[in-house]
C-alpha cells in the first residue's frame, strides 16, 4: 500500500490534470470521485485547497474561470509535440539504419566470394578459399595437378595441387579434417587449423570448409607434411591446406552414401545387432542411382576390370593374327534362330536389332578376312529374370578359317583366355584386391591345355548326380550346369573347361553336324565356375546344307538369310568361331552374385534406364 505523502502527491498531478483537460474551476467538484480513508482526508483536502491556490492565482481570486487557450498556441503545442516525436523516430530510423550497416560491413568482411581462377601465375590476387566460377574453358589456368597415386614420389614440404571428391569431412572446432578421392579408390587426408595471426581469415576458412558437401568436385593446394594416415591409400603424407576451390557442389541430400555403397554382405550382416547397423542398399535404388553406386571402389573397379578383359581379348587375338571389324547393328531379319528379338521401323520396312554378329563375322571369312573379331552391343527380347541374363549386352566375337578341325578355335580360345585370365591377375592387381575385399574371390583355375568335356560323359556325370535327363537330347539348365563345373573341378582341378558335341536339335541352323552321328553337332560351349560364358560351333559353310538345315527347323530363307547364303556360293573356307558375353565373364570371374554388378548400365526386362 502507498504512504499517505505518496497517495497526496498522486492525487495532486491527477487533479492538476483533469483541471487542464477540463477546464474545471474548482477543486471541491472533483473530490467525491476521489475515496480516501478517514486518516488522509483532512491532509488531502487541505492540500488540494493549497494547490487550488496556487493554480488560480491566490486565495483572493474567487471562482474566475481559467483561461481559454487560443489556436496559435493550440497549434504551437501541437507543432511542439509532433517535432518531438519526428525526433524520436528519426533517432530510431538512425539507430536502426545504424545497426544495418554494420551488419552489411560485418557480412561483406565475412563474405566468401565466388572465384574466377585464370592463371596459377595470378594466384596470390585470388582468395584462398570458394566456389569457382564456372569452368567454361575460358582459359588455361596452369595449375601443376597431381594424381594421389604419384604422391608416394614427393617427398615432406612439397608444395602440391590435387582435384578429387570430398569423401570425408570432419570440422573439430579451430581445425578441420578432409579426405579427397580420386579414381574411386585413391585418398589422402588434408587438415586446416585456425591460424592465430589471421583469425578473421581462419574463421571464413573454416565456415567454408564446414559449408562443403560430400561427393563435391574440389580443387586444394597444400604443402605435404609427415604423417600416419590408416584410412586412407597414402598412408605417409597429409596435406597442409592453403587453398581450397569447390568446382561442383553436390546436393547436401544424397540417395545414399558411397560409404555404405562400399560395404560388404558380411558387414552390413555383423552390424545389424549392434547399436549402429549399416544400411542394407537394395539392388534397386543402387541401379536407380548407378552413377553413385559406381563411385564406390570396387563398383568402379570392376568397370576396370571389364575394360581389362576387352583389351587383353584384343591383344591375345592381335597376336594371333586377328582382324577386328564392325558389323551392323540394324539388319533385315534374324541373326539367331530361337533367340528373341527387338524390332524398329527402316523407313517403312522392320528391321532388328543384331541378335549377334554371327551371319557378317561369316561372310567376313568369305571376305578372305580369314581371322576376325568384334567387340559390340548384342540384343535379346528375352523375358529372363535371373541372375545372368540381360536384354543387352557386350559381345567378344570372333571367327576363323580352320584347316581341318573346329579343335584349331579352341585351342585359340583357350589361348586367349589363359592371357586374359593371368593378365588380370598380373596385371590388374590392385583393381582386384579392391574388388575382393568388398566380393570376396578366389582367382580362376584352368589348364594349360583346353579340358574338352564331350556331351556323353557329361550326360553320365549329371545322371549319377540324381539328375533325370531324359533320352540326353535336351539342353542343359542352371542347376545342371553349376553340378557340372563343381564336379569339373573336382575331377580335373579347373574352373574353365569346355562342353562339345551338343545335340544338333538345340543349337543354331549355321552349326555343322557331327559327320558320325547327325543327332549331335560340331559346337561347344565354355564354363567358368559352372556357368556357360561362351557359345560356339563349327559353321555350315556348304550352302546346299545351309538350306537343308534351314528347311529341317522350319526357318524362312528371307531377303537377309538370302545374302549370306549367297556369300558362300561365290566360294568360302571352313570356318569355326565363338560369341562371349563380356558381362558375364566378369561376373563369373570375379565370383559376383549379379551379372547387374558387371553391367555399367545394364538392361533387363524391367529396366531401359538410366
Amino acid at each position: 500500500m502507498l504512504a499517505p505523502s505518496k497517495i497526496m502527491v498522486a492525487t495532486m498531478f491527477t487533479l492538476i490534470a483533469q483541471l487542464r483537460s477540463r477546464s474545471i474551476t474548482s477543486v471541491a467538484a472533483l473530490t467525491p470521485s476521489f475515496k480516501f480513508n478517514q486518516r488522509t482526508r483532512c491532509t488531502s483536502n487541505s492540500m488540494s485547497s493549497r494547490l487550488f491556490v496556487s493554480m488560480e492565482g491566490g486565495p483572493d481570486s474567487g471562482s474566475a474561470s481559467t483561461t481559454e487557450k487560443t489556436d496559435e498556441e493550440k497549434e504551437r503545442i501541437k507543432a511542439e509535440r509532433e517535432a518531438r516525436k519526428a525526433d524520436k523516430e528519426r533517432l530510431k530510423l538512425e539507430k536502426k539504419a545504424k545497426q544495418e550497416a554494420e551488419r552489411l560491413a560485418r557480412e561483406a568482411t565475412e563474405a566468401i566470394h565466388d572465384v574466377t581462377y585464370m592463371s596459377y601465375d595470378e594466384q596470390e590476387t585470388y582468395p584462398n578459399m570458394g566456389d569457382l566460377t564456372r569452368v567454361m574453358s575460358k582459359s588455361r589456368t596452369g595449375r601443376p595437378f597431381l594424381k594421389v597415386s604419384d604422391l608416394q614420389n614427393k617427398k615432406a614440404g612439397d608444395t602440391v595441387w590435387l582435384r578429387g571428391r570430398l569423401n570425408s569431412l570432419r570440422p573439430t572446432g579451430g581445425s578441420c579434417f578432409l579426405v579427397l578421392r580420386q579414381d574411386s579408390f585413391h585418398t589422402v587426408q588434408a587438415c586446416y587449423f585456425k591460424d592465430k595471426e589471421d583469425p578473421e581469415g581462419s574463421k571464413k576458412m573454416l565456415k567454408f570448409l564446414k559449408s562443403l558437401t560430400l561427393e563435391s568436385i574440389i580443387d586444394i593446394e597444400g604443402t605435404l607434411a609427415e604423417a600416419d594416415v590408416i584410412s586412407c591409400s597414402v598412408k605417409n603424407f597429409e596435406i597442409k591446406l592453403k587453398r581450397i576451390y569447390c568446382v561442383s557442389r553436390a546436393a547436401v541430400q544424397l540417395p545414399f552414401l558411397v560409404e555404405d555403397a562400399a560395404r560388404s554382405e558380411r558387414e552390413v550382416d555383423e552390424s545389424q545387432d549392434t547399436d549402429r547397423p549399416f544400411p542394407r542398399l537394395g539392388q534397386e535404388i543402387r541401379l536407380d542411382h548407378r552413377w553413385l553406386d559406381l563411385r564406390a571402389p570396387a563398383n568402379n573397379a570392376i568397370m576396370r576390370v571389364q575394360s581389362a578383359v576387352c583389351q587383353l581379348f584384343r591383344e591375345s587375338l592381335y597376336s594371333q593374327g586377328f582382324c577386328e571389324i564392325h558389323t551392323p547393328k540394324l539388319i533385315a531379319g534374324e541373326s539367331e534362330s530361337g533367340a528373341g528379338v527387338f524390332t524398329t521401323d527402316y523407313f517403312g520396312t522392320t528391321a532388328c536389332l543384331a541378335q549377334s554378329p554371327q551371319l557378317y563375322k561369316q561372310m567376313a571369312i568369305s571376305s578372305d578376312l580369314n581371322r576376325v573379331f568384334e567387340i559390340g552391343p548384342v540384343f535379346r527380347a528375352e523375358k529372363s529374370q535371373t541372375r545372368r541374363h540381360l536384354c543387352e549386352f557386350t559381345g567378344l566375337d570372333l571367327e576363323m578359317a580352320i584347316d581341318d578341325h573346329y579343335m584349331e578355335t579352341l585351342e585359340v580360345i583357350h589361348e586367349m583366355f589363359k592371357y586374359i585370365f593371368k593378365g588380370l591377375e598380373s596385371r590388374w592387381e590392385n583393381e582386384l584386391s579392391v574388388i575382393r575385399e568388398q566380393y570376396a574371390s578366389e582367382p580362376v583355375t584352368f589348364t594349360d591345355e583346353p579340358c574338352v568335356i564331350h556331351w556323353p560323359e557329361a550326360m553320365e556325370i549329371l545322371t549319377s548326380e540324381g539328375f533325370d535327363v531324359g533320352d540326353g537330347m535336351g539342353d542343359l539348365n542352371g542347376a545342371m550346369e553349376l553340378t557340372l563345373g563343381r564336379v569339373v573341378k573336382e575331377k580335373y582341378g579347373t574352373d574353365f573347361f569346355m562342353l562339345d558335341k551338343y545335340p544338333a536339335s538345340i543349337r543354331p541352323f549355321y552349326t555343322m553336324p557331327d559327320p558320325d552321328d547327325s543327332r549331335f553337332s560340331n559346337s561347344y560351349d565354355i564354363f567358368l565356375r559352372g556357368l556357360e560364358i561362351c557359345s560356339g560351333a563349327q559353321r555350315c559353310h556348304d550352302p546346299e546344307l545351309v538350306l537343308q538345315m534351314l528347311n529341317d527347323k522350319r526357318i524362312e530363307a528371307g531377303g537377309g538369310l538370302q545374302t549370306y547364303i549367297e556369300s558362300f556360293r561365290h566360294g568360302v573356307a571352313p570356318h569355326a568361331g565363338a560369341g562371349i558375353g563380356l558381362e558375364r565373364v566378369v561376373f563369373l570371374y570375379l565370383g559376383l552374385d549379379n551379372v547387374r554388378k558387371a553391367s555399367m548400365f545394364p538392361r533387363d526386362p524391367n529396366r531401359c534406364t538410366p
